[in-house]
């Protein structure tokens, strides 16, 4: 429990951990899709979208952006996330079975190499 109030007061006295508390601010983000990757699918967007050009000018480019953030929110865009936990366990069971067929190979090898 290291994302909470309570680990304040596991690791600080009671004065303390609240002094701490009045300074921070929780923001809780979805469990099981990573916020992180969906700005960064956002930042994508953004970066074919609107800034697939040279723009020289700052205040230029605040309005390109502001005008693609319009027109983003006046549509509803939202971002379809696609993997699902079907695709996530066929991942890792596709990527477990490599690992374990490089191992193999890998222990075969150093086999033949101690022998010679």
């Amino acid at each position: 429990m290291t994302h909470s109030a309570g680990a304040l007061y596991e690791a600080f006295a009671p004065a303390e951990a609240r002094r701490i508390l009045r300074c921070l601010e929780f923001h809780y983000t979805l469990k099981h899709a990573s916020w992180l990757n969906m700005v960064e699918i956002e930042i994508g967007l953004l970066r074919g979208q609107c800034l697939d050009r040279r723009i020289d000018d700052h205040k230029h480019l605040i309005s390109e952006i502001a005008a693609w953030e319009k027109q983003r929110n006046a549509v509803g865009a939202r971002i379809k996330w696609m993997f699902t936990t079907e695709k996530a366990r066929a991942t890792l069971y596709f990527i477990s079975a490599t690992v374990y067929i490089l191992w193999q190979i890998v222990r075969v090898v150093q086999e033949n190499v101690a022998k010679d």
